[in-house]
């Protein structure tokens, strides 16, 4: 969906760029990051709708850091970006979650339709989660403090 956030973490500083620019003249707000633990930092900061996450990466590579991810429990999809010789670790992450893949180079345009079937699976598991939540207040009015913090209206 236009306007969406996207986090676009790749080594490579020349395809950052030039994939931010694409993306950002299609109405998308991209931050571009170029290793893992800045993507990490990046999601513990700011709330992005889809991770455009490369497998190929020194330090923290691809795979780590979409487990890295999981763990922090948001509601982001992560599509992965991986290089002809590495189709085996794209369909392992898979496995551990991601969305989809895209081999690289990939066009703007498969990229865009990636992009924007990953943003409604986040979507529809955002909106899943917030039905199910308002049927526990329903069912009783108490679970709220649970739901959403005592006080303050600090999420827990």
């Amino acid at each position: 969906m236009k306007g969406s956030a996207i986090l676009l973490v790749d080594d490579e500083k020349v395809f950052t760029s030039n994939m931010s620019k694409l993306l950002t003249s299609r109405g998308y707000r991209v931050t571009a990051v170029n290793d893992g633990d800045s993507a990490i930092r990046a999601l513990q900061e700011n709330r992005y709708d889809v991770v455009v996450l490369d497998l190929k990466m020194p330090g923290i590579d691809g795979l780590t850091t979409l487990k890295e991810i999981n763990k922090l429990g948001l509601f982001t999809e992560t599509l992965i970006l991986t290089g002809h010789g590495s189709i085996d670790t794209a369909l392992e992450a898979l496995r551990h979650g991601a969305y989809d893949y895209l081999t690289k180079p990939c066009e703007i345009d498969d990229l865009v339709e990636k992009i924007e079937g990953a943003w409604k699976k986040k979507d529809t598991k955002e909106q899943k989660d917030l039905q199910e939540k308002v049927q526990r207040v329903v069912e009783s009015p108490s679970a709220a403090f649970s739901l959403f913090g005592k006080g303050k209206g600090k999420k827990k």
